[in-house]
């Protein structure tokens, strides 16, 4: 049995898939101890797992964020605030926090991709602490020449500028380190060097690099290929899977409306930035009015009254049972939240995307490198351009064979079974040097 600490900021987008790792990992005869805010801490005790919160320094509330974070300024200076008070300001009391918690033993330490404490704990050699596995909750941020630096929303090239790609991503890389973070990056090497009298070993957002294992809660199809990646990187799938334990009940009474052979599209916000429906479900309501199309709309637990007066082809309701709904969803309009798009291709659902916030950009992005669907780059769409969308995917088999293609590869993938082998081989090996 091994004895895992699991460490999350206190995101609701950020717990969600952390807490199907640690149901898991109890779930096969693991000890886990989940660190996070103290909001969750009875769905943490669901799990099975023993609740740690984290110090008061380093907990919030991120339904009242705007409320925590006043004065935000805008463009890249808001880009350089939200990382210093949101992310870079609790690390000091994280890592307090999971120092705290590595004097019991401990097997494996697995963080979500902003718990920027942990950057402080990677420092220590590896001989002096436990093996630290980064969760790959969010698209893989992990620099490479391969790939565009993280947050730009920006596809390698392929074909015949293949040879630019790493010019380009060299010269956008040098752009994002040493000009638009570089203020931010001194404030990274002064708290580095007052654990480790030594600057940072790497770029903030790049922190991954210094952990012993990546575990990508994603498969192959729809993450950028980086060869000679340098950090070992396994693929789970997602670890919240379909399942065929869904219930009809409370149903909607026109549910039989979507056993039709008109194309059912699926429209929703999430159940996180859904307090203005009118960012992306207004303009799919009238971007398909009047289409031959049924479109079904959740609005995230919003009332459906905030919608007002829908077209005669749509259907509301505040929440409906995804293992239900997908099967009979041709197409999904969505903001680009990691789980809900990955949920969807593992229906083989094709997707419509539009988000521009937090790393939506990233997962719109790959969405349309993946063929999977369509990326709108912006995160309110008027209703033609997400009418012209729907339509091409609809029209298109190219779209629902790449979803199809991603949704074999999840069925195929081990889920936690992934997560547990990483364990082990990184506790063998942590065993064998030990001896050596």
């Amino acid at each position: 049995m091994s004895d895992i600490l699991i460490a999350s900021v206190p995101i609701h987008g950020h717990v969600t898939p952390l807490l199907a790792a640690a149901a898991g990992l109890v779930e096969r005869g693991h000890r886990v101890r989940f660190l996070t805010g103290a909001r969750f801490a009875s769905l943490v005790e669901e799990t099975g797992s023993s609740f740690v919160a984290l110090p008061a320094e380093a907990d919030y509330d991120d339904r009242r964020l705007d409320e925590v974070i006043k004065d935000r300024p805008r463009g890249i200076a808001g880009l350089r605030f939200d990382v210093r008070q949101i992310f870079l300001a609790p690390a000091p009391a994280q890592y307090r926090a999971l120092l705290s918690q590595l004097a019991e033993p401990t097997t494996a330490v697995l963080v979500d991709p902003t718990f920027f404490g942990a950057f402080l704990l990677t420092g220590h050699p590896a001989h002096a602490r436990p093996p630290v596995i980064y969760g790959g909750l969010t698209p893989l941020p992990l620099a490479s020449p391969h790939v565009p630096p993280f947050g730009l929303g920006l596809q390698p090239m392929g074909g015949p500028l293949r040879r630019l790609d790493t010019t380009r991503n060299r010269a956008l890389r040098f752009l994002v380190e040493r000009v638009v973070f570089r203020p931010v990056q001194r404030e990274v090497d002064a708290l580095y060097r007052s654990v480790h009298a030594r600057p940072a070993n790497a770029f903030l957002l790049n922190w991954l690099s210094t952990v012993d294992a990546i575990v990508q809660f994603s498969v192959p199809a729809f993450e950028y290929p980086q060869p000679g990646a340098a950090v070992p990187t396994y693929f789970s799938g997602p670890l919240t899977r379909p399942t065929t334990a869904a219930v009809a009940a409370d149903l909607p009474d026109w549910w039989d409306d979507l056993r039709t052979t008109t194309p059912v599209v699926h429209v929703t916000q999430g159940t996180i930035a859904n307090s203005d429906l009118t960012a992306l479900i207004r303009p799919t309501l009238d971007g398909l009015a009047g289409e031959d199309v049924l479109v079904v709309v959740t609005t995230g637990h919003r009332p459906v009254e905030e919608l007002g007066p829908v077209p005669d082809n749509a259907r509301v309701a505040r929440f409906l049972p995804y293992d239900l709904l997908l099967p009979l969803v041709d197409v999904m309009v969505t903001n680009g939240g990691y789980g809900g798009v990955h949920y969807a291709l593992a229906h083989g659902v094709p997707l419509v995307a539009a988000g521009v916030t937090e790393d939506k950009p990233e997962v719109c992005a790959r969405v349309a490198w993946s063929g999977a669907g369509v990326n709108l780059r912006t995160g309110r769409p008027r209703a033609r351009p997400v009418r012209r969308a729907v339509l091409e995917v609809l029209g298109s088999s190219s779209h629902r064979a790449a979803a199809t293609v991603i949704a074999g590869q999840i069925a195929r993938s081990r889920g936690v079974d992934e997560l547990v082998a990483v364990i082990e081989d990184l506790d063998e090996r942590r065993a064998r040097a030990g001896r050596a």
